[in-house]
């Protein structure tokens, strides 16, 4: 089993590689000039000198402190249904990270079709198209003018951020601050020495922290016990990533997760965290005989793919896997999604701290009742 990439482990681990340990100086210094540049932004919103928009509806954001790995696409996908289950014209917002499209705005989805490939949109905003009905969604690299073109096209007004919590350009009602359970800071370090994208003190913006990963274990609620200490009244949430579905090679057949016990699988990962789809694997009883890790959002190239393939083939691997954010972005290379299945993650409330939505719903005005 191989594990490519030391970015994680550096960030993530109480040890850091050789390399990391080598450059630690370096880092350090490329950190403390964009924790300057942070500051400088936040104070220049303090002071009124950056403006920010308001949309007619509630805004919900969701959003992270960390480079990538908390989950927040799922979490946002779980939020937007809940919404809609209710009554409200939901419409997902997001940058369109990684997408090539040159628009001011682009339409992914209208809630019944997905129309935009993730070369134009992104793998997030495509994931999200794919895994929601009835609920349009729109990038745009400023989210103000994504959510009024769904406000103007769907008559939204009930508008979820994806990856929101450094968008200050835009007015919200809520802020969810969605924390990995087993590290939430990382090694508490600023890019790129660590994976914080601003101080930990950004925390107190948040309206409530939601712990990802929260089936980890006995770490996960340690952490949460911390959080509640330090910065309450916040309340603190726990969620989990489960595993509801194994969609075989073409995209078509289904099988649920258990067929994985005992079967030798290949599998590879672009996303923050990739080590935690291999713990997922592990949990599902997979018999891991190879994994690979990329960079989140890489570009998958043929021969990339066909290595991989000849390699999982000589192992004697059963079943290739990937996530789902992964697969979407094979879109070019549809042999590779012929030979290639993927894991489907639902992101829920964990069991042990179901007063999320009770939370939640006490907040939210009633359908109709959002408008600014």
């Amino acid at each position: 089993m191989t594990l490519r990439g030391v970015r994680e482990r550096d960030w993530y681990d109480e040890k850091p590689s050789q390399g990391r340990a080598f450059s630690s100086g370096f880092l350090d210094l490329l950190s403390f000039l964009y924790g300057i540049g942070v500051r400088a932004a936040f104070t220049a919103r303090r002071k009124g000198l950056l403006k920010t928009k308001n949309l007619p509806g509630f805004v919900l954001s969701v959003g992270n402190l960390t480079v990538g790995g908390t989950g927040k696409t799922p979490a946002a996908v779980m939020i937007a249904r809940w919404a809609r289950d209710r009554g409200h014209r939901v419409a997902v917002l997001s940058r369109g990270y990684g997408g090539a499209t040159r628009q001011r705005t682009l339409v992914v989805s209208d809630g019944t079709r997905v129309l935009a490939g993730p070369d134009q949109a992104g793998d997030e905003p495509c994931l999200m198209a794919r895994r929601l009905e009835e609920v349009p969604v729109v990038v745009g690299r400023k989210r103000y003018d994504a959510g009024v073109k769904a406000r103007k096209i769907f008559g939204s007004d009930f508008f979820v951020l994806d990856d929101g919590f450094q968008h200050h350009g835009l007015a919200r009602d809520l802020n969810l601050l969605l924390l990995d359970a087993t590290l939430p800071f990382g090694n508490g370090r600023l890019l790129p020495a660590g994976p914080l994208r601003e101080p930990t003190s950004a925390v107190s913006r948040a309206h409530a922290l939601i712990l990802t990963r929260a089936e980890e274990g006995e770490r996960a609620f340690k952490n949460a016990a911390r959080l509640r200490r330090e910065w309450a009244p916040r309340p603190v949430f726990l969620g989990r990533h489960v595993a509801r579905r194994v969609v075989l090679p073409g995209g078509e057949k289904h099988a649920v997760p258990g067929i994985l016990k005992g079967m030798r699988v290949a599998a590879f990962a672009g996303i923050g965290r990739p080590a935690s789809f291999m713990r997922t694997l592990d949990a599902c009883g997979a018999q891991t005989v190879l994994f690979e890790s990329f960079r989140d959002h890489h570009e998958f190239r043929a021969r990339e793919i066909r290595a991989l393939l000849d390699r999982a083939r000589a192992l004697g691997a059963e079943l290739v896997l990937t996530t789902e954010k992964d697969w979407i972005r094979l879109f070019h290379l549809s042999w590779a999604r012929e030979r290639i299945g993927y894991l489907r993650i639902r992101f829920e409330m964990s069991k042990e701290d179901d007063g999320f939505f009770e939370w939640l719903e006490a907040i939210v005005p009633p359908p109709g009742k959002a408008g600014r």
